[in-house]
């Protein structure tokens, strides 16, 4: 189709005829709105680098998480903060610990809300690691039953899906195992497939106070350079059981989105994250930028990629966007 028989600029030209053929929708069903739980009452601490975002206890969890709710926003996924750390990182498996709380008061408070609890070891460990540290290394077979521990002491808590995000190899089966074994053979997982040892996570260090004491995190998490082995990633998740798989982050991942969309069949999702957010924060702050114009345009790129389900904290905003509040 050439000029001047085809004149692409004809379904353009009003805005019924945009929304006619417009090929990606973006709805508030694809939003996972994270937040960080922390003990006390009454708590709401502000995160400097993620503006609009904080660290709140119970109680105001709750309220966020109705807010959400009923803004048509369909699920939350907890990150916990600890009261204390040890090499073990015990505190992401204790049955008072601070997410399993807060699993319990949103479940109790607001049940028609999927929780989704995040299944790592790194902001409960005094080392900062997502696994059992050895000699300075990662043990990655000694740290899967502390990961399935942490998985089940969610479910039990009452979470409706857990979501591992340390990328040990094999965690993906040790948890279905464990969930299976106890009769909680319903819980989905939605595994961090494709994980980045990305410098976007920066601002989460600090919403999570998670950044290692020593080294990095190169030798679990993916490298950026690397495509096709997220595929491999993958498949080895999916194989293990996995309901949903995810690519973090999303932005400068957005073609291994399309891959995965293109090789599987399970629903992808994909994390708008920290830095991802922090950027456009603070471009808006300055006048840059129209930051919510910017906002939809990046979380519609997303979905566009081939995501289904996008974890992100402009959620909330988001969803008053397009319910045209």
């Amino acid at each position: 189709m050439l000029f001047p028989d085809y004149r692409p600029r004809r379904m353009r030209q009003n805005s019924s005829f945009r929304r006619m053929v417009r090929e990606t929708e973006l709805s508030v069903n694809n939003l996972i709105l994270p937040l960080f739980a922390v003990g006390g009452k009454g708590v709401k601490n502000p995160i400097a680098s993620m503006p609009g975002v904080y660290q709140m206890s119970s109680d105001n969890l709750v309220k966020e998480a109705r807010q959400a709710k009923a803004l048509g926003i369909p699920a939350i996924i907890l990150f916990g903060l600890p009261e204390s750390k040890d090499p073990l990182g015990t505190q992401a498996y204790a049955e008072k610990g601070v997410v399993q709380q807060a699993v319990a008061e949103v479940k109790n408070k607001v049940p028609d809300l999927a929780v989704i609890t995040d299944v790592c070891l790194c902001a409960y460990t005094d080392h900062g690691h997502c696994g059992v540290v050895e000699k300075n290394c990662i043990d990655n077979d000694a740290t899967l039953d502390l990961l399935a521990r942490t998985a089940l002491s969610h479910v039990k808590a009452g979470a409706d899906m857990v979501a591992p995000s340390d990328m040990m190899d094999g965690r993906v089966a040790e948890i279905r195992s464990a969930l299976d074994d106890e009769n909680h053979s319903h819980i989905p997982i939605m595994a961090y497939s494709a994980k980045y040892c990305s410098a976007y996570y920066g601002p989460f260090r600090e919403a999570a106070d998670s950044a290692p004491q020593f080294g990095d995190r190169r030798t679990y998490q993916m490298d950026p350079a690397n495509g096709q082995e997220a595929v491999r990633e993958a498949s080895m998740d999916v194989e293990e059981g996995a309901d949903i798989i995810m690519v973090k982050p999303a932005l400068p991942y957005l073609d291994v989105i399309f891959r995965l969309r293109e090789e599987f069949d399970l629903p992808v999702a994909a994390y708008n994250v920290s830095g991802e957010y922090a950027m456009i924060k603070a471009a808006d702050k300055m006048g840059w930028l129209d930051g919510q114009k910017v906002m939809m345009e990046t979380l519609t790129s997303i979905k566009r990629a081939g995501a289904d389900l996008i974890l992100t904290y402009f959620s909330i905003e988001a969803a008053k966007q397009l319910s045209g509040e």
